[in-house]
């Protein structure tokens, strides 16, 4: 069983290794991360319907 101490605390290893990111929709973030040597993968998205709730579930209904 891990028991976390007060040096040894789960979240430690997120905030001294390597920085990987998966950045979905907001392109613009991609620039950024990369000018800060991190290693991210993009993904082109955006909300069915461009977010119409109404338009996204007729869309669902059709199974689209």
């Amino acid at each position: 069983m891990f028991v976390a101490t007060e040096t040894n605390k789960p979240y430690q290893s997120l905030l001294t290794g390597n920085v990987k990111v998966v950045n979905v929709g907001l392109e613009g973030f991609v620039k950024d991360l990369r000018d800060c040597d991190i290693e991210v993968v993009h993904v082109d998205w955006s909300p069915p319907a461009g977010g119409d709730p109404e338009m996204a579930a007729l869309l669902a209904k059709l199974g689209v």
